[in-house]
This record gives structure tokens, C-alpha cells and sequence, in this order.
């Protein structure tokens, strides 16, 4: 059997199509050795509110002028764990299936203490993934050893993952170079996020780039379905909060 792996910057409560990604692949690696950037998907994400879409981010410490890795980014302060799941519980406390998934989100939430940012985010990774059924195996780039050069790294990462198939994000079309990846034995694929369906979503308009947690409370065991990975047999049941570590 082919092995498929994709690699992605690691992301704060990400929307549904990155749970996609991970959901379709072996092994998800976590790729927090790339520069932090600022106003970016690191550490931040949307909610919905009566008053529209509604930025979510966590203060992080930014040191000189030359920027960070993400695996060194830091969380400045402990105060904005609170005032996330404050917003959370204001904005889908009338969500249908807030009352069942909310307590574990809070959990999530009074647990999120590391001081380090790509860590917390992906506590929450693993937890989404357990309420969406996703076994997914999730490492670091850390893990490896990396090589120079955007294209030269994903190959060399693919490689020594034992990856026959790398599963990418359009937008990265823009800068990968398909020949490295044909050269070193391995299929480049990129996932579709068209045709995402709706769902019962609180304050219209519908809006799809918002947290998969919004997904989660409007729809709790259903959410798979609004997936692609809803249209795939996964041989594995949703886990209910009760069941999270």
C-alpha cells in the first residue's frame, strides 16, 4: 500500500479543510520549522458572531527583526485561554450541539498552558481529530533532518517518512517544483477544496473559512459529513468528549 503524507505550517483551531488533509494522509507532519509570520493562520482563527466573522488570535512574543522559527514562537501571557473560550461559549452557547461538545472544549482550553505556540496548537489538533474520528498519525519536522530549499525539504521530509504520495494545499502550487518530487520516485497530489456543502450554521451569511469548532457545534457527530473525508470510509468511529485525553 502507497504511503501518503502532507506536511503543513501549524495552525491555531484551523478550519475544516486542514482537518481534510490530515484526515486523508498516513502520517501528518507538522512542519513548525518554517519562519513565523505575523497576521497569519499561526495563531489565529475565526469564529462566527451576530456581527459576522470574529478574529480569534493568541499574543505571541516576536524577538528581533530577523523572525523566528514557529517551534520558537512563545505565547505571551496565560490570560488569552480564558478570553478565547469566553468568546467561544458567548457566540454558540445556542449552538444545537454546544451542550454536548462544550465541556471538552473547555477542557481543551484549561489545559492549553504550554508556553510555546506550535504545542498548544497541536493539543488541539490531536484533540479535534479524536472528536472527528481521524487516527491519523501526527509528527514534527523536527523529527527529521531538514535539507535547503522549499521544494528540496518536502521531498527529503517525504522521503524519510517512507511517503510514495505527498498530499499538499493548492496554494502551494505557487512555489513547488513538481520535477524534484517526480525525480525522487514520489506522486505529487494537491486536495480540492471546492464543493464544500453548508450546514446549520448560527448568523448568516454562511461563511466556510471560519474554526472547524464552529463545524463541531453546529453539527457534533454529523460533522464528518461536511467533510470531504464524509464521503470516505475511515473504519473508525467519532470519539465522544468524554472519550479525549
Amino acid at each position: 500500500m502507497p504511503k501518503v503524507v502532507a506536511i503543513l505550517q501549524s495552525n491555531y483551531i484551523p478550519w475544516k479543510g486542514y482537518f481534510d488533509i490530515i484526515g486523508s494522509v498516513d502520517e501528518f507532519i507538522i512542519y513548525d520549522d518554517a519562519q513565523y509570520t505575523r497576521s497569519d493562520w499561526r495563531n489565529r482563527n475565526k469564529i462566527k458572531t451576530p456581527a459576522g466573522p470574529a478574529w480569534l488570535t493568541i499574543p505571541v512574543r516576536i524577538k528581533g527583526r530577523l523572525g523566528q522559527r514557529i517551534r520558537d514562537t512563545e505565547v505571551d501571557g496565560t490570560e488569552w485561554a480564558q478570553l478565547h473560550w469566553k468568546s467561544i461559549r458567548q457566540n454558540y452557547g445556542k449552538a444545537a450541539f454546544f451542550k454536548k461538545y462544550g465541556p471538552a472544549v473547555e477542557e481543551w482550553y484549561a489545559g492549553a498552558d504550554s508556553p510555546l505556540l506550535s504545542e498548544i496548537n497541536a493539543g488541539f489538533l490531536r484533540s479535534i481529530c479524536g472528536l472527528l474520528g481521524i487516527e491519523t498519525k501526527l509528527t514534527w519536522s523536527h523529527d527529521y533532518e531538514l535539507s535547503e530549499g522549499k521544494t528540496e525539504r518536502l521531498v527529503s521530509l517525504c522521503r524519510q517518512a517512507g511517503a510514495s504520495v505527498y498530499l499538499s494545499g493548492p496554494a502551494a502550487q505557487q512555489y513547488i517544483e513538481p520535477a524534484r518530487f517526480a525525480e525522487a520516485g514520489i506522486e505529487l497530489r494537491y486536495i480540492d477544496y471546492s464543493g464544500y456543502p453548508v450546514y446549520r450554521q448560527l448568523y448568516p451569511p454562511f461563511e466556510h473559512g471560519v474554526t472547524i469548532l464552529d463545524l463541531l457545534f453546529s453539527e457534533g457527530g454529523e460533522a464528518r459529513k461536511f467533510l470531504k473525508l464524509g464521503r470516505q470510509s475511515c473504519g473508525c468511529e467519532p470519539i465522544l468528549p468524554e472519550e479525549v485525553s
